[in-house]
């Protein structure tokens, strides 16, 4: 819900704390950031501590540092805020995903659970898109992007409310501890790859922002050699790269990168375009993508049953089904076009998005013992925050170049038309990998021994 209503705001937040188009993607791009480097150690402590504790505290520090994004005065504060924002998040994601493995144990309920996890991001997606579109335009005594933070926390308050009154705490596991030095590696190796790939391509890729980058391939080397050396030392690494030792869950993951690159980036490609370059309110922006929301929810529905039929046969029509929306939206969404044709189009690239987005869970983690299920889903929605962080700060820049070379004319429809051409690109890879899961990708339910 938090990445939907943002979408909705970032003109106005750009306007509000006189952000920089490098400064804005940061806004999303390091939320993500925070998150998805102390996603593992989310997982880690929910297997050790207890989900609902872990889950509780975690509702917590996302409902404190929402407040502190809502009082920020300068793009930098905010930037700091949200990446504490998405730390805190990635202490409360890997729980509501491993709740789901311990306690659906049968494949065909599992799938099922994840279709309604699905339904449950398509409620959240049509709140947050109308309500964020309304708080932007509306004005209570403050600026109404800052209504959009500090709505998190009467939202918090019911969230822990109900954490504490419905969830059972989950069996504790016995082990060695948390690898804090691999959490601030990986930290290093993010920041160091994407906070230049937003701030570089607007100061012209200076010096600095170039040797980052490069700095980034030796920092991810040794965070990767860590983890093998603790694992065989017996200590407690932050990934168990034993995972790895499963074609179908590296293939997975890398479907994950791709895909969640291209949502990212078009979610926000599409909420600048039609409220800078076809005039749109905030709040219309949002009403725009009802339909979206709505047909997302029911794909996702249906598609919880089909995928234990069909397998990955499902989520390969539903790329086909974005890439021709995205194909659609190139030859039509032209300045003067009709309103109901840009909600179909979107609500088409939502259908398909349904068939796909929640099942890639279903495909990636299907022979994961359930032991392994916190630090697997630790790793799933790792490689999910850093491929929609990476979906801003490369796709999202390619849009944000274009824009950038029109100076003070921006041409947003051909900023929108390379975006998604990017996007484009982006889905040929997801096909690969859909092609590239070993068999059918059926829910048959083995699990395979990683001892």
């Amino acid at each position: 819900m938090d990445i939907f209503i943002i979408n909705m705001a970032i003109p106005a937040i750009k306007e509000g704390v006189g952000a920089t188009d490098g400064e804005i993607q940061l806004v999303i791009a390091g939320y993500l950031l925070g998150s998805a480097a102390f996603l593992i150690i989310g997982g880690r402590a929910g297997d050790y501590l207890g989900r609902k504790k872990v889950f509780f505290w975690g509702m917590f520090c996302f409902t404190l540092t929402s407040c502190l994004c809502g009082l920020s005065d300068t793009a930098l504060q905010l930037n700091i805020t949200r990446f504490f924002q998405g730390l805190s998040s990635s202490i409360m994601v890997p729980q509501s995903i491993a709740f789901i493995q311990v306690l659906f144990t049968d494949p065909k309920e599992r799938a099922k659970a994840i279709g309604w996890y699905g339904v449950t991001l398509s409620i959240a997606a049509i709140i947050g898109q109308i309500l964020g579109g309304y708080l932007v335009d509306t004005h209570f005594g403050i600026e109404g992007w800052r209504l959009i933070f500090l709505i998190n926390l009467p939202v918090g308050i019911a969230a822990l409310w109900a954490i504490k009154k419905f969830l059972t705490e989950t069996k504790k596991e016995e082990g060695p501890g948390f690898d804090y030095s691999g959490a601030l590696t990986l930290t290093i190796g993010l920041i160091c790859l994407i906070y230049p790939l937003n701030e570089g391509r607007e100061k012209g890729w200076p010096l600095w922002s170039i040797i980052l980058i490069l700095a980034s391939v030796p920092v991810f080397a040794y965070f990767i050699a860590d983890q093998k050396r603790k694992l065989l030392q017996h200590k407690a690494p932050l990934i168990d790269v034993s995972l790895f030792r499963l074609r179908g869950f590296n293939i997975g993951l890398l479907t994950v990168l791709f895909h969640f690159m291209m949502h990212t980036a078009f979610l926000l490609m599409s909420a600048i375009y039609l409220q800078n370059g076809l005039g749109l309110s905030a709040l219309d922006c949002g009403l725009y993508f009802v339909l979206h929301a709505v047909l997302f929810m029911i794909s996702a529905m249906l598609a919880s049953g089909w995928i234990v039929k069909f397998g990955k046969r499902v989520l390969q029509l539903g790329v086909l089904i974005i890439m021709s929306s995205f194909i659609l939206q190139i030859l039509i969404f032209r300045p003067q076009v009709s309103g109901t044709y840009v909600i179909l189009l979107i609500g088409w690239y939502g259908f398909g998005n349904g068939m796909v987005l929640p099942s890639l869970l279903s495909i990636t983690l299907e022979s994961i013992p359930a032991k392994f299920a916190g630090v697997a889903a630790g790793i799933f929605s790792t490689f999910q925050q850093t491929a929609s962080a990476l979906g801003i700060s490369i796709l999202g820049g390619v849009f944000y170049g274009v824009i950038s070379l029109g100076g003070a004319n921006p041409d947003y429809l051909k900023a929108f038309d390379y975006g998604i051409s990017a996007n484009i690109a982006c889905l040929g890879l997801v096909i690969w990998m859909l092609w590239l899961i070993p068999g059918t990708g059926k829910l048959a339910g083995k699990e395979i021994d990683l001892a």
